[in-house]
């Protein structure tokens, strides 16, 4: 099994897990920051349980640091391009020039990409968006 698919098993495992109060997750505890917004956490703690190195992805808290060290490596790019399963997912939403979100491609299907994506309504979870 490769990387990809490994980390999007464990992606898949963790799916309906729910934070405590206050962003408690397992994510940040083992991140080293509880109580923390935690999407990043989660596709960070994927790649460790599945033993992707940290010169592949490199563990992050913050969208934008995990966005930049991807982009500084040559491979984040703001173009609209196919991903592909095991690939990490950023999105902008807020308006900002920056991602605020993050997550896992579990698959590609014509046009629509699927995701798992943790701290999204306080929980892992499935989610689908046209490429």
């Amino acid at each position: 099994m490769s990387k990809r698919d490994e980390i999007v098993e464990i992606a898949k495992s963790q799916i309906g897990y729910r934070e405590g109060s206050n962003n408690d997750t397992k994510y940040g505890d083992w991140y080293g920051l509880p109580d923390q917004p935690w999407c990043a956490m989660f596709v960070s703690w994927c790649a460790n349980q599945v033993g992707i190195s940290n010169d592949i992805i490199q563990p992050f808290a913050y969208c934008p640091t995990g966005y930049n060290w991807f982009r500084i490596k040559g491979q984040g790019t703001r173009d609209h391009i196919r991903p592909d399963k095991g690939d990490i997912i950023f999105f902008i939403w807020s308006g900002n020039s920056s991602p605020d979100h993050v997550g896992i491609v579990e698959y590609v299907d014509g046009n629509t990409v699927h995701t798992i994506e943790g701290n999204r309504s306080d929980k892992v979870s499935r989610f689908s968006y046209n490429i």
